[in-house]
């Protein structure tokens, strides 16, 4: 279930987020959108899990992807639609629960929300969903333990070690890892990783 704090803080927050953030700050991971891509069949189906603003969503549309955006904010559902024409299932991380369906799936700075005790099963939840093969993205955040930031938005953090003995425990194959330092909505500079794998 989603944490509430965080909840409040995306459905106030929606618009400012999209405009001030998604739109200024992701041309910094053009390495991690060609990595993932580049696994990706020609019209592919990509799962864009905690797809926020819809930002990326468009991007796969428009480069020729099939997209399914899922996020757990009504708020960022309806920005998403209304900025970019991109309709958003409103979900939670336990409601993905099909079988071998996406080549790809952008986990992108989204299950950095989920406890650490409900992160492997929401990896083998991704596991299970890909095809053999499929392509899985995932930013988090470094650092350890849980706690919330100065919005109020819960996180969870892991070091790059664990990150990886927790996919390859789970049958992915890591092919590209990137690190780096960005400033979120609540302003902290913090240091994160993108890694990208297939199944």
């Amino acid at each position: 279930m989603s944490d509430e704090e965080t909840m409040a803080v995306y459905a106030k927050a929606a618009e400012d987020y999209a405009k001030g953030f998604a739109r200024a700050k992701d041309t910094d991971h053009e390495q991690d959108y060609g990595a993932f891509v580049a696994g990706l069949p020609a019209g592919g189906t990509v799962l864009d899990l905690g797809c926020g603003p819809g930002h990326w969503a468009a991007r796969f549309r428009d480069d020729g992807y099939r997209v399914a955006a899922v996020d757990a904010s009504p708020e960022m559902a309806a920005y998403a639609l209304a900025t970019y024409g991109v309709e958003v299932s409103v979900a939670e991380f336990e409601d993905i629960a099909v079988e071998g369906v996406f080549d790809g799936i952008w986990a992108f700075f989204s299950l950095l929300h989920a406890p650490r005790d409900d992160f492997p099963t929401h990896l083998m939840r991704l596991r299970r969903a890909l095809k053999p093969g499929g392509r899985l993205a995932l930013g988090m955040k470094l650092g350890e333990g849980e706690g919330r930031d100065d919005l109020g938005r819960f996180y969870a953090y892991y070091r790059e070690e664990e990150l990886r003995d927790i996919l390859e425990f789970f049958g992915f194959t890591i092919v590209n890892v990137s690190r780096g330092n960005g400033q979120g909505l609540a302003g902290a500079e913090e240091t994160f990783v993108v890694l990208t794998a297939h199944a």
